[in-house]
């Protein structure tokens, strides 16, 4: 029998940044809380995403947490992390934390109900435990479900295959076996790059070439070591559109001269990571001819990498398919170095896609089987609303989350939704997530929600829920400010139009973290105009 009181002031769904931040948070503000995660350990999309060459896109210090209480002690190697790193890093976040003891592993939430008459939601796992609690963080992340092609005979395959985001734990040896990579995104580059040096054949199904950036990975710097910078960075980190330390140029491309803009992108692209496609002119995301100048900039960069012409304009095209910046940007360290070995085939799978799995590899439309040891699909995700629409979420009067969003999501402040009274979710849609980094804006939206919760519990509510009106205010607002952007023109993750059947739909609120920021504390501190609150 459910009992009549709650058992938790609050259930976070998920132990990544978001989840292990909100815990934290909300135990030293006196809350009584559970953390339900569906893997064995901590690390929320660390823990899974387990492939080789797995390794960060934001460089450290900014992409941990700003607890003192944590980096004090903590160094890192290199200035982007593996896996491994993440893994080790987060056994160093539970030495000091203690978190494990309020998380409950191996717990996938199936479904999660509001009961109206008692305000508090009741939450189902696959085990068949339940748990009952007043509030329901959901901190799945924008990566949690991935995105499986429904290849015809994919499940006859007789090798080893999985997705990047479903890697076996115990890992995959590819020396000297024939190996199959399918995409080449953000996993899928990393893969290859990894792998290549030590498989007998390498097969890579391209649709769309990724327009891959330096990643300069490298020890870090005695001044980015020095811990006495730390305080700065992380009161920096807010400031930013991205929440990292680059901003983007308020000039025009357009505005400067051949010679300057060369100059500009010249020292953009020397820094390498992220600052080519984050701190460049502000308009190269919005204007086309800006947007040109910077593929050609980029095409100019990769070209003398690639020695086949004919792989060379697949990889790098003269015409480009999409524009830069509207697909996330990837990393690279030897990227298209790999194409030049003599043991690697790049088949374009637009215009030869794959017909069929059979046991013994891929047959392509042109009737051409490619045999494989080992098959990867580096397929990419059901981004941003995909983690939570898998979980049977159910509001008042029995509203079906699923079927409220099957048009598309439509949230307030990116952080709850209509009808379902005191759900919140972190890095999820319509806040800027995938345009910013996991650490700052799991800190900046968990801290806006450790503060309303504690306002609920002085003022004795137990009823939070967002108007009609403001959650339509709040999407019409994010879709107006995308749509000054390039990224509609683009199929994307970032749209949704990666997934068969998803709705089109800005996913990310691109006014950057500052203007976000500013805009849901204002709300807050307003007392929720626009909210039912009781």
């Amino acid at each position: 029998m459910i009992p009549t009181e709650p058992q938790y002031d609050v259930i976070i769904v998920g132990a990544g940044f978001g989840g292990c931040y909100l815990l934290n948070k909300l135990r030293e503000e006196g809350f009584k809380v559970l953390v339900l995660d569906d893997g064995k350990d901590l690390g929320g999309v660390w823990y899974w995403n387990c492939y080789a060459g797995a390794r960060t896109d934001s460089m450290v210090p900014l992409y941990e947490f700003s607890n003192k209480d944590i980096w004090s002690d903590w160094t890192w190697n290199v200035k982007y992390p593996s896996q491994r790193d993440l893994r080790d890093y987060f056994a160093h976040v539970e030495s000091k934390l203690h978190l494990k003891k309020d998380i409950r592993f191996n717990s996938r939430v199936l479904s999660s109900e509001f009961d109206s008459t008692t305000a508090k939601w009741q939450i189902k796992t696959k085990d068949g435990a339940e748990f009952t609690s007043r509030n329901l963080i959901l901190c799945l992340g924008f990566a949690s479900k991935p995105n499986i092609p429904k290849f015809k005979g994919l499940e006859t395959f007789a090798g080893t295959y999985c997705h990047t985001a479903r890697w076996p734990q115990e890992d995959i040896d590819f020396r000297g076996k024939r190996v199959g990579v399918v995409g080449n995104g953000s996993s899928g580059l990393q893969v290859i790059q990894t792998i290549a040096p030590v498989v007998k054949h390498l097969t890579v199904f391209q649709r769309s070439p990724t327009y891959a950036l330096p990643m300069r990975q490298g020890p870090l710097t005695e001044e980015q070591l020095e811990k006495a910078n730390y305080d700065k960075i992380f009161a920096k980190r807010p400031t930013t559109f991205t929440g990292l330390d680059c901003d983007f140029n308020p000039k025009s491309a357009l505005d400067d001269t051949d010679e300057e803009r060369q100059r500009f992108f010249e020292g953009i692209w020397a820094k390498g990571g992220l600052s080519f496609w984050l701190g460049t002119y502000y308009d190269v995301i919005m204007n086309k001819e800006s947007n040109r100048h910077a593929y050609e900039f980029w095409r100019s960069k990769v070209l003398p990498r690639i020695k086949d012409p004919k792989k060379a304009e697949l990889l790098a095209p003269e015409d480009p398919p999409y524009f830069f910046g509207t697909k996330r940007a990837t990393l690279e360290q030897r990227y298209y170095e790999v194409y030049n070995q003599d043991n690697v085939e790049l088949v374009n799978a637009k215009e030869n896609p794959i017909k069929e799995v059979v046991p013994s590899g891929i047959i392509t439309q042109d009737d051409v089987l490619h045999e494989f040891d080992i098959l990867i699909l580096a397929t990419g995700f059901d981004s941003v609303t995909g983690g939570i629409m898998n979980i049977d979420i159910k509001g008042v009067d029995g509203q079906s989350l699923q079927q409220k969003w099957a048009k598309g999501a439509t949230t307030a402040l990116g952080m709850t939704t209509t009808g379902f009274p005191n759900l919140f979710f972190v890095y999820g849609p319509q806040a800027p997530t995938s345009f910013s980094n996991g650490p700052t804006s799991s800190e900046v939206q968990g801290d806006w929600i450790v503060e309303t919760l504690d306002y609920l519990r002085k003022k004795g509510y137990t009823w939070f829920n967002p108007g009609i009106e403001s959650e339509k205010a709040w999407s019409n607002h994010v879709e107006a400010v995308g749509a000054a952007t390039l990224l509609p023109y683009t199929k994307s993750e970032y749209m949704g139009t990666n997934v068969p059947g998803k709705p089109k739909q800005m996913l990310n609120y691109l006014g950057g973290l500052p203007k976000y920021i500013a805009q849901v504390n204002e709300i807050r501190e307003k007392g929720f105009p626009g909210y039912e609150v009781r």
